[in-house]
């Protein structure tokens, strides 16, 4: 397709492409002359991901950049390579270790952890970013005066569990390595507000069945 039907069908416009293209968040056309260049599926593929990292997700397009870089990345391994792409999204800042509502939290994080036998997150813990926010936000728990631990915990863990098998399995179903990774990336900046409604749908709906309506 040209530039004109690649700014239709994906709803982006010419000089917003133009833009992504300088930037190196998409790869440039097949060039079939001078002025003009053909795009396929995959550049509206990937247009409609650097949309969703820098509308939906707030990220800043040297950042978009490097998670772009990761999911292109075929000398990695596809756990590495889905986790680099992940870990570089937007993250929570590093905690207070003199907190004790921090060193708390990092100890109910790595009991959970232990108590699950989730051996991976517990080996990277000290680099993830995604472990940090959760630190973080246990840590906020509890210094607000929720006891929040372990045994509490876990009920949700193995509820999020589920939804990874899920989540990968979907993945799965794409054909190529950059378009697994991609749709994974897209599922961490798209589908999370969507199982944050419905959470908070089934509690609503949880509660009107528990204790009515009125």
């Amino acid at each position: 397709m040209r530039l004109t039907e690649l700014s239709e069908r994906s709803g982006v416009s010419v000089a917003t492409i133009k833009y992504y293209l300088r930037e190196g968040l998409l790869a440039p056309g097949r060039r079939i002359g001078a002025t003009t260049a053909e795009y396929d599926e995959g550049h509206l593929r990937r247009l409609r991901l650097v949309r969703a990292l820098i509308q939906v997700g707030r990220v800043p397009v040297a950042t978009a950049r490097e998670i772009l870089g990761h999911v292109d990345d075929d000398s990695l391994g596809r756990t590495i390579r889905l986790g680099a792409a992940l870990w570089a999204l937007p993250q929570e800042p590093e905690p207070d270790e003199e907190d004790p509502a921090v060193v708390t939290a990092r100890r109910e994080v790595d009991r959970l952890l232990e108590r699950l036998g989730w051996e991976t997150a517990r080996e990277l813990s000290t680099l993830s970013p995604v472990h940090r926010s959760l630190v973080v936000a246990v840590a906020t728990l509890i210094r607000l005066g929720y006891p929040w631990n372990a045994e509490l915990m876990a009920p949700y863990a193995e509820l999020m569990h589920r939804a990874a098998v899920r989540d990968l399995d979907f993945m799965e179903t794409h054909p190529s390595e950059a378009e697994k990774v991609e749709t994974a990336v897209a599922a961490a900046v798209l589908f999370e507000p969507v199982l944050k409604a419905l959470h908070r749908l089934a509690q609503e709906e949880e509660s009107a069945r528990r204790y009515g309506i009125e």
